[in-house]
């Protein structure tokens, strides 16, 4: 198993990092909070998990071993596989989930692309004694609604990507009515999806 990669970041895509080990470029999976962190040149070290399928080799990385740790564990789950389990990070970091199973929310869980509320209510049940309580590292922050945290979130990673703060700022005014709508419906801003409209708004500014 590959725990971590360490080494300069050669290239950021909307879902993927390139980090360079040994002359070789690793492609790693990750969630825009964790590509928000990264920058083209600069060192990174991200935890890392590596999915082996019959015909393909993911590696899926994360900001820590927490990360990595709570994406394993909802793989656990009955039909929770690593896609899902990187959406589910995607849009709530550990802690939050830890809270949001402690508590029984079902709309944290249906906040989640992919996840209905017969499938929110059944992953409660079973990732229930796995995740265990909260650590006290931000939970509230991520479970928090409005718009101040994903249009940050949002932001950053754009500018991660290569954009110019303007350009990350117009391309979060386009895509606000979608997130609007989105919390409108009882759910969260759905970041992932949120920054590939932004980027195809930008792709079509240029």
């Amino acid at each position: 198993m590959i725990a971590f990669v360490r080494g300069p970041v050669a290239a950021l895509a909307p879902t993927t990092a390139v980090v360079e080990v040994g002359g070789v470029g690793m492609a790693v999976q990750c969630t825009p909070d964790t590509l928000a962190g990264l920058r083209i040149g600069q060192e990174a070290r991200l935890a890392t998990s590596l999915v082996v399928r019959e015909d393909s080799l993911t590696l899926y990385g994360f900001a820590d071993d927490d990360e990595r740790q709570v994406f394993e564990l909802l793989q656990t789950a009955s039909g929770v596989g690593p896609r899902l389990a990187q959406a589910m990070l995607g849009v709530h970091r550990p802690d939050a989930l830890r809270l949001a199973v402690s508590t029984g929310d079902e709309k944290a869980l249906t906040a989640v692309p992919g996840i209905g509320k017969k499938g929110a209510q059944k992953l409660l049940l079973e990732l229930k004694d796995k995740l265990g309580a909260p650590l006290g590292t931000g939970a509230t922050r991520a479970v928090a609604a409005g718009p101040a945290p994903w249009t940050e979130q949002l932001h950053a990673a754009l500018i991660g990507l290569g954009y110019a703060s303007r350009e990350a700022e117009e391309a979060v005014e386009a895509v606000t009515p979608q997130a609007e709508e989105a919390i409108a419906a009882g759910g969260s801003a759905p970041v992932p999806q949120l920054l590939r409209a932004a980027l195809q708004t930008l792709n079509r500014a240029r």
